[in-house]
C-alpha cells in the first residue's frame, strides 16, 4: 500500500470513528427521522428501485420523485394516451408508505413528445401547445394530486452559452419568451394545492446563477405563481466548497422563494474527466466523498429555515444515472449507500454534520 493510500484510509478510519454513530447501529437509525427537524429527505426512484431498494427507501426517505416515469415522453407519448405503469407504482408506494411526492416534471426541452409542438399543417400555434399543457397538467393533477405536494413546473430553461439567457427550445420557438410564465400560470389553475419550482443545474455558477436570478425575479416582479427555486445538485467530491452553496441559498432566499436541493449525488469524478480509471472506488476517493456530503449538509442543516427538501438522486450505488452520463458504462460512486445497499461514510458523515451542528455553541 503507498503511503499516500494509507493516509487516507488512516483518515477515514478516524472520521468513521468520530461519528457517534457505528456500522452496527446504523441499521437502528432513520435518516428522514436524524434530519426532520430540519428538512424533509426524500430520493429519486424509478420501476426498478421501488422494488430493488424498497427496504431503503421506507427506512429513510419521506419523499419520492420519479427519476424519468413522469417526463412528458414516457407518460404522455401519443395525444390523448398516457402510459402511467411505471408512474403508479411510485405514486402507489408513496401512498402506501403515506408520504409524498415530488413532480418531475411538466415542461422541459428534452423527454417532451414532438406532437406537442406539431399539427397538421405544420408547427402547432402557442395556444395549441398551451391547450395541450393545460389538457396534461389536468390529467396529471386528477391521478396524481393526492401524493404531489410539489412540482418542478419547469426544467432547466436557462442557457449555458455566454450572452444567451433563455436556452433554445421547442417551447420558446412555439409559446415565445414569456413561455415560462405562462406555464407557471397554468400550474397553478391545473395543479392546484401544490407548490411550483423553477428547477436547474449548475445554479452555483455565478454566470448562470447570474441568469436564474433574473428569471426568477422578473417572474416574481411580474406576479407569475412560483414558490421555489430547485438546485438539482449534481456535483462531485471537488465541487462546490461549503461557502459558494450558502450564499446562494441566502441569495434565492431574500427573494422569499423556498429552496430544495432537488437532485443530490455527489460523483468521484471531477466534472471534465472522461476517464473510467476505477474498477471500485478508492478508499481515498470515498473519503473525500464523505467530507464533502458533510460539509454539504452542515451548510444546508444551517440554513434550514430557507430549505424545504433535500433529495438524493438514487437510492444507492447499485443503479444511478450517473453509470451512463457523461462516459457510457462507466461506474461511479456518488450515493450515500453501496451496491450492497450498505451505509459508506458518507451516510455518517452526514449524521455527523447534525452532530457537529447540535454541539454547536
Amino acid at each position: 500500500m503507498s503511503k499516500k493510500v494509507l493516509f487516507f484510509c488512516l483518515g477515514l478510519a478516524v472520521l468513521l470513528a468520530s461519528c457517534t454513530t457505528t456500522r452496527k447501529d446504523a441499521k437502528e437509525i432513520s435518516l428522514a427521522e436524524a434530519f426532520s427537524p430540519y428538512f424533509p429527505l426524500g430520493v429519486a426512484v424509478n420501476s426498478a428501485t421501488v422494488d430493488s431498494s424498497q427496504d431503503l427507501i421506507r427506512k429513510h426517505f419521506v419523499s419520492l420523485t420519479a427519476e424519468n416515469e413522469m417526463k412528458p415522453s414516457l407518460i404522455f407519448p401519443r395525444m390523448n394516451t398516457w402510459i402511467t405503469g411505471g408512474a403508479d407504482a411510485i405514486a402507489n408506494l408513496a401512498r402506501d408508505m403515506a408520504i409524498g411526492m415530488r413532480g418531475h416534471t411538466i415542461v422541459w426541452h428534452q423527454q417532451t413528445p414532438g406532437w406537442i409542438f406539431a399539427s397538421a399543417g405544420g408547427p402547432a400555434s402557442r395556444n395549441q401547445v398551451l391547450e395541450r399543457l393545460a389538457v396534461h397538467m389536468d390529467f396529471m393533477h386528477e391521478r396524481y394530486g393526492d401524493v404531489i405536494h410539489s412540482w418542478d413546473v419547469v426544467n432547466e430553461a436557462i442557457s449555458d452559452a455566454p450572452g444567451e439567457f433563455l436556452r433554445p427550445s421547442p417551447y420558446l420557438d412555439r409559446i415565445g419568451p414569456d413561455y415560462i410564465a405562462e406555464a407557471f400560470r397554468l400550474a397553478r389553475a391545473h395543479l392546484p394545492g401544490t407548490k411550483l419550482f423553477y428547477n436547474d443545474y449548475s445554479v452555483l455558477d455565478p454566470v448562470k446563477q447570474d441568469k436564474i436570478f433574473r428569471l426568477v425575479s422578473e417572474l416574481l416582479a411580474d406576479g407569475v405563481p412560483i414558490d421555489g427555486i430547485g438546485f438539482q445538485g449534481h456535483w462531485s467530491i471537488y465541487y462546490p466548497d461549503g461557502a459558494t452553496l450558502e450564499r446562494a441559498i441566502q441569495r434565492f432566499s431574500a427573494l422569499g422563494l423556498e429552496i430544495q436541493i432537488t437532485e443530490l449525488d455527489l460523483s468521484i469524478y471531477n466534472h471534465d474527466d472522461q476517464t473510467s480509471r476505477f474498477d471500485s472506488p478508492p478508499p481515498e476517493l470515498l473519503e473525500l466523498q464523505a467530507q464533502g456530503y458533510q460539509e454539504i449538509f452542515e451548510i444546508l442543516v444551517r440554513n434550514s429555515q430557507y430549505i424545504t427538501g433535500v433529495t438524493f438522486w438514487g437510492v444507492a450505488d447499485d443503479s444511478t444515472w450517473l453509470d451512463n452520463f457523461p462516459v457510457r458504462n462507466r461506474k461511479n460512486w456518488p450515493l450515500l449507500f453501496d451496491e450492497n445497499q450498505e451505509p459508506k461514510p458518507a451516510f455518517f458523515a452526514i449524521l455527523q454534520s447534525l452532530e457537529n451542528f447540535d454541539s454547536a455553541p
